[in-house]
């Protein structure tokens, strides 16, 4: 049993459900950082799905987050995704971002059916609305469908506000099939690819394959021990991510 595939190439596990924090204490915390909060986003089909953890008062940038692959059950509730959105705005590690996770087209309670290609549309959807919100610098990241996905609307349409890209576990090969982002030649936003050591998914060669293509300015971090999922080092995942983004945060 998985939680991300695409047709017969499969990206996941079943133990991708984040750890939710006690019912009462989502939803009706005070406002502040970490104050989480249900919105409704209008995508080219239709309404999606989303959250937001608020960051601090003056925090210098927001944070857009997407999930792995919804055909194997991929939502804005994957473990590595509820991770990351920590890592980002809990104040354990210093940043206190705003982050928005959102499910693509067809998860989740998100209207529409799943495409593959389309959802690109809906990242654009859930910038515009991060600009509008909040008028401030974004990270835009994903793990990873939602890396490729991410990457693809943000490299092959760059705006203004987008100041820095994060891929986890950016899939380089599966099922026989590689995958090139050739758009990366071309991108020059910051980029931080952040990756297992054993990420069956993106073999070490592989990865350094198709960073090598990347226009510059790029990091490639390989978590030491860990496979597609961060198993076991999600902590690492956690630190490696928030120190980058401390970097490159406007």
């Amino acid at each position: 049993m998985m939680c991300e595939m695409s047709g017969a190439l499969v990206w996941g596990q079943p133990d991708c459900l984040e750890e939710q924090p006690p019912e009462s204490s989502r939803g009706n915390r005070a406002r502040g950082t970490g104050w989480q909060r249900r919105v409704e986003l209008r995508g080219p089909a239709g309404r999606l799905e989303a959250l937001v953890n608020e960051g601090a008062p003056h925090a210098p940038a927001a944070v857009l987050l997407c999930h792995p692959h919804p055909l194997g059950g991929g939502t804005l509730h994957n473990k590595v995704v509820y991770r990351a959105m920590k890592a980002l705005n809990a104040p354990e590690f210093e940043l206190e971002l705003t982050v928005l996770r959102f499910n693509f087209r067809g998860a989740g309670l998100s209207e529409g059916q799943h495409d593959g290609a389309a959802e690109t549309e809906d990242v654009w959807a859930a910038l515009d609305w991060l600009e509008s919100e909040y008028g401030l610098p974004i990270v835009a990241a994903g793990f990873s469908f939602g890396a490729a996905t991410v990457l693809r609307a943000c490299c092959e349409r760059p705006r203004e506000t987008v100041r820095a890209l994060v891929a986890l576990g950016l899939p380089t090969e599966a099922a026989g099939r590689g995958y090139s982002y050739a758009f990366l030649k071309s991108c020059t936003i910051p980029k931080l690819f952040l990756s297992g050591e054993r990420d069956a998914f993106a073999p070490a060669a592989e990865l350094a394959r198709v960073t090598a293509g990347a226009a510059e300015p790029k990091r490639v971090v390989l978590v030491p021990g860990a496979d597609h999922f961060f198993t076991g080092q999600l902590r690492a995942m956690q630190r490696t991510l928030a120190g980058w983004v401390k970097e490159k945060a406007p």
